[in-house]
């Protein structure tokens, strides 16, 4: 993984112990699961938003908060980001239509 998802990973985690007054992602996970995907949802109109714009730049900085708030939620759903990764490497070289028509047959 790269070194940075790694490092974010870590203090994703370490987050969770943290208190809610002086952490961001500790106040989001005390919040739960509900309010984490509201704010994906938020995020990922953003970057909708920035991309019909064709602002380079505002897609490049919504994608890396929707990255981050997705990071949050599969931490705060105990899923390690490598996992996502490993589900990554499982499709390469896999036609979409036919992992989509797997998950079909499943």
């Amino acid at each position: 993984m790269n070194d940075i998802l790694q490092r974010l990973s870590e203090v994703l985690e370490e987050r969770k112990t943290a208190n809610p007054d002086s952490s961001y992602v500790a106040r989001l996970y005390q919040k739960g699961t509900n309010s984490i995907a509201k704010k994906i949802g938020e995020e990922a109109t953003e970057m909708i938003v920035a991309s019909k714009d064709g602002e380079r730049d505002q897609v490049i900085y919504e994608a890396a908060d929707l990255i981050f708030h997705t990071m949050v939620m599969l931490t705060h759903l105990n899923i390690n980001f490598t996992e996502i990764l490993d589900e990554l490497a499982r499709r390469e070289g896999l036609s979409g239509i036919d992992e989509r028509a797997s998950r079909k047959s499943n």
